[in-house]
């Protein structure tokens, strides 16, 4: 990590250039976090302007346990970033364990959801408005978490292996910053389709 040093009078202190990696995080969730005001705000002005059925209030469920699986992933993710920081590698691999199965519980809930949403509510994304903004929206995300579900995985195997530990550190903490934007785009998404949207 590159330093400047700084001069004030009475105070040596050096400036540290930010992380590339984190830098790098960043500018890529400010670009996807573009995308998906795009993909909401098409969901939003389609909201109730399909001509033809099902409607959001005759098909779709909330999904409590779902939504509660992937936020509470966020703060095993949490646990692991402070485990491998302090070089608690199996704390590290436990809480990563939790955090991937939450992740999983989550896609599974999602699957489950558009499999009922085609078979037997006859809902597509060639439906109406709905089907197509709703999968479209619904769709971008779930493939944000398993582009992330399967970074977890990878890093949670190479630890069994004891090939991760606290100098990855900052590695993992650019992984888990990813994480907890596709969380915290949840949240978006859950409160536009399955509360105000319905």
């Amino acid at each position: 990590m590159s330093s400047i040093p700084v001069s004030h009078p009475g105070h040596n202190a050096e400036w540290h250039l930010p992380s590339k990696r984190r830098v790098g995080m960043t500018a890529l969730i400010v670009g996807e976090s573009a995308i998906f005001t795009i993909f909401v705000v098409a969901y939003v002005f389609y909201m109730g302007k399909s001509l033809s059925g099902p409607t959001p209030a005759q098909v779709l469920e909330i999904p409590i346990l779902a939504t509660i699986c992937l936020l509470s992933s966020s703060i095993t993710i949490w646990r692991a970033e402070k485990a491998i920081e302090d070089d608690r590698m199996g704390s590290f691999t436990v809480w990563m364990g939790a955090t991937i199965a939450l992740a999983a519980v989550f896609l599974a809930g999602t699957a489950l959801e558009w499999k009922k949403l085609i078979c037997q509510d006859g809902l597509t994304v060639s439906t109406n408005l709905f089907g197509t903004t709703f999968y479209s929206l619904v769709g971008l995300h779930a493939t944000h978490v398993v582009v992330g579900l399967f970074l977890l995985t990878s890093i949670f195997i190479f630890s069994l292996f004891g090939w991760v530990d606290s100098r990855q550190s900052e590695r993992f903490g650019v992984v888990a910053l990813y994480w907890h934007f596709v969380d915290a785009v949840w949240i978006v998404v859950f409160t536009v389709v399955y509360l105000i949207g319905r």
